[in-house]
């Protein structure tokens, strides 16, 4: 398998270390737009299979250019989702299979946003999957960790733990903590700010998709391996969209363990217009409001060595087991940030995010996943996709009730 991969930033970097360990490739092109980035992200790995590049994701003719100079197989999408469509069509156009982590964007609707939904994420995807049908290849989107893993355990649990299915709820927390500073996420703010201050959707078999008031609906879910009790709120993500269209469920969300001090700072930058995408201008130039605020804080990918506890991504369901008593389970994966730190120099959320890709990847390449068209993880058969994320050394866990 020859792969490209756009964006060379945290994930990204994670990406080229995990799979500078796997035999399933041939080559690994690290393409950013900033080539320092990128041959930095491959300098790490160590590895010769692995080559630098420069590209600007939202340039699809130097894309395809790239893909075909280099007789790639697959794009990987490892940008933040405002890159996702010039990059999506890059691949079709290319004819590879197309891989990303977070799809297109929602648009909340111009009325009613805080009760029906506008243009949804991954809409502008599902349109062009026809094409993807008639050019036989596939785009498999949402594949990190969630979407992406969550989505895996929730295809399981379909197939192997329940007769039927009530609820399923993804639920994501941990108890990090980052030495020195006052606020300093995890992950990209810039996606971040998106997913948190949109307006939640949820999934009910009786309504549809809806959405709500952003951090609705708290709750206090305990995680396990000793990070405890953490207050959830409604977050808007992709599972809530995928989930409903391949696993029979009555009810779908979504909830992010925030904390009351990231949703005050949520709120704040929303008050005073720091949440924008669109330009303004300033002193002569313009500038968007989010790219300042990515911009003065801190790299998510560089906090590592100042990070303490723990990351968890899973999904809770609900429902009847195949022996017919009421059952409720808890898939779940925990990252320790001194753990990952250690093995490949990368942070916790990050390299957890990463892994998935790489897992995939490896399927696609052996044949055991397969298909075409447009795709999330919930469509593909769960069991290849657990047994090896096992075998690299991160294994999932259930919890009963």
């Amino acid at each position: 398998m020859r792969v490209l991969v756009v964006g060379a930033g945290g994930v990204g970097g994670a990406i080229a270390v995990i799979a500078a360990r796997r035999p399933f490739h041939e080559l690994v092109v690290m393409a950013d737009y900033d080539p320092v980035r990128a041959a930095a992200a491959v300098a790490a790995t160590g590895d010769d299979r692995f080559v630098a590049a420069q590209v600007d994701a939202t340039d699809a003719t130097a894309v395809v250019d790239l893909l075909r100079r280099h007789r790639c197989d697959v794009l990987v999408n490892a940008t933040d989702p405002r890159f996702v469509m010039p990059l999506f069509r890059a691949a079709l156009s290319a004819g590879v299979d197309y891989l990303d982590m977070a799809m297109s964007l929602s648009h909340p609707h111009p009325q009613h946003p805080y009760a029906q939904t506008g243009v949804k994420l991954g809409d502008e995807q599902f349109a062009l999957a026809g094409e993807w049908e008639r050019a036989g290849r596939l785009a498999l989107v949402g594949m990190g960790v969630e979407p992406g893993l969550s989505d895996v355990f929730a295809r399981y649990a379909a197939d192997e733990l329940f007769s039927t299915i009530d609820e399923i709820g993804v639920r994501d927390g941990g108890n990090l903590a980052v030495a020195g500073y006052d606020f300093a996420p995890s992950f990209s703010i810039w996606t971040t700010i998106e997913e948190c201050l949109n307006p939640p959707v949820v999934w009910e078999r009786d309504r549809g998709w809806f959405t709500t008031e952003p951090f609705s609906e708290p709750e206090i879910f305990d995680f396990p391996e000793g990070i405890g009790p953490v207050e959830c709120v409604n977050v808007e993500h992709e599972e809530v969209y995928l989930m409903p269209r391949r696993i029979d469920v009555g009810r779908v969300t979504f909830k992010y363990g925030l904390g009351a001090e990231f949703i005050a700072v949520l709120k704040a930058l929303h008050t005073v217009g720091l949440d924008r995408t669109d330009p303004v201008t300033m002193r002569g130039g313009t500038v968007s409001p989010r790219d300042v605020v990515a911009a003065v804080l801190p790299d998510p990918a560089a906090l590592g060595d100042r990070m303490t506890g723990k990351t968890c991504a899973g999904t809770w369901v609900k429902g009847t087991g195949p022996d017919g008593r009421p059952r409720e389970v808890y898939l779940y994966h925990v990252v320790d940030n001194e753990w990952s730190m250690r093995e490949y120099g990368a942070q916790a959320v990050v390299w957890q995010t990463a892994l998935n890709p790489v897992v995939a990847l490896e399927l696609l390449a052996s044949g055991a996943w397969r298909g075409a068209g447009v795709l999330g993880p919930e469509a593909l058969p769960p069991r290849p996709f657990l047994d090896l994320i096992t075998e690299y050394g991160a294994p999932w866990a259930m919890r009963e009730g």
